[in-house]
């Protein structure tokens, strides 16, 4: 268990999962937390990381930070997305050991998985097969992250854990027109078409592929719940076990802002990856489940949209 006065950083505490860990954690009374913005530490700089670590000592670490995006950004921007989360993983990871960081908790992707694994994907998968190539770069730089916390504990001892979420959403969501995923995405897609009157949107790809979506803070939950009761050198799965295709989660997202216009796809448009569906049974033997059922976190990760409208703009 982590002590209610013990430092915690969390990297990447203004992000989506970032800031939904800060409230978890001072929802269940920890309140000893570091946080500094990217003005205030670029993880990328192996010299300010190191100086961090070695000034501050937190005892345990949320790994966060990452540079995401969705289909559009990770094909345009293979090299950007490899370099920065390698680099960011690697000097965090490494500084929590050089400071002798009781326990840290790195966060992967479901991205991870070969495109064409076993569904629903076991952790016991990973490695087995090719990657999805329209996030290749991405799933890369976390294999590294997660395989770096296992060799730090195999040969030094460490209490490093690595969790896989599926798709997320919810609070403080990246809603960019060309750097979203795709939740987030149809949000704003649809809202935009509902304020203009228009009579039809178009979507990417076909429909028929498989998601499963988890709300953040029940993300957040979990992890703070692992990271309590959970230690050992094999990911976990964070996710539902629920899955539906983007044509039915287009309907919903339609549905939940109230546009009633025409659905039309657009089949020129990649589709990535046929079926994503996590196998969570390790996570549920843990005695972790999701609470927030999907309608629900669409209507209130829209609310969260209309609160800040120039969140719409990130």
């Amino acid at each position: 268990m982590m002590e209610k006065d013990a430092k915690i950083y969390v990297a990447g505490h203004r992000g989506m999962v970032g800031s939904a860990i800060v409230r978890a954690l001072r929802k269940n009374g920890y309140e000893n937390l570091v946080l500094k913005t990217h003005k205030e530490l670029n993880l990328c700089r192996q010299d300010e990381v190191e100086r961090f670590f070695a000034e501050e000592k937190p005892d345990y670490v949320f790994l966060a930070a990452a540079k995401v995006g969705g289909i559009m950004g990770n094909s345009l921007h293979p090299a950007d997305f490899m370099y920065e989360n390698m680099m960011l993983e690697m000097n965090v990871i490494h500084a929590a050991w050089e400071n002798h960081c009781k326990k840290l908790m790195f966060l992967g992707s479901s991205c991870i998985y070969p495109r064409m694994a076993p569904q629903p994907m076991p952790e016991s998968c990973l490695l087995t097969g090719s990657l999805e190539q329209t996030n290749e770069a991405y799933a890369l730089a976390k294999i590294s992250g997660l395989k770096y916390c296992e060799y730090l504990n195999r040969q030094y001892g460490t209490n490093y854990i690595s969790v896989m979420p599926t798709n997320l959403y919810g609070p403080n969501d990246n809603y960019h027109p060309l750097h979203s995923h795709v939740l987030p995405a149809l949000i704003r897609r649809f809202h935009e078409a509902k304020v203009s009157g228009a009579k039809e949107v178009t979507c990417w790809g076909t429909g028929t592929p498989l998601r499963e979506f988890l709300y953040v803070d029940d993300l957040a939950d979990a992890c703070v719940y692992l990271m309590n009761s959970y230690s050992g050198n094999e990911t976990v799965n964070l996710g539902t076990g629920k899955e539906l295709s983007i044509k039915e989660l287009t309907e919903l997202v339609a549905k939940v802002i109230g546009y009633e216009g025409e659905i039309k796809w657009d089949p020129s448009k990649p589709d990535g990856t046929p079926r994503k569906l996590l196998d969570v049974s390790k996570l549920e033997s843990l005695g972790w489940h999701y609470k927030t059922e999907l309608e629900e976190g669409i209507r209130l990760s829209y609310e969260d949209f209309l609160s800040n409208p120039m969140r719409a703009e990130r």
